[in-house]
């Protein structure tokens, strides 16, 4: 592996996935405005994640719906005017 390539500034970061509410904390390097303070009382960067390992079916085995910021219904609206065109 190459030197000094690799940041020195890890830190510990709560990592929330949004569609099921599960949190998880790890070490991370990204950078967040939100804090969170979790059970044992510390505060920790708070990452917001769409999908983890929690709620993604590869690693559940059942699928879930899952519609961030309503593209289904964008998707819908936009191809139903279209048809109705034809």
């Amino acid at each position: 592996m190459k030197k000094d390539i690799h940041p020195e500034n890890y830190r510990f970061v709560v990592f929330k996935d949004m569609s099921n509410g599960q949190t998880f904390l790890s070490r991370s390097t990204a950078a967040t405005k939100e804090n969170i303070t979790l059970d044992d009382g510390k505060e920790y960067p708070l990452i917001k994640l769409e999908i983890s390992n929690t709620s993604h079916p590869f690693y559940t085995g059942k699928m879930q719906f899952v519609d961030t910021a309503g593209r289904i219904d964008k998707f819908k609206k936009k191809y139903a005017r279209k048809g109705a065109e034809k």
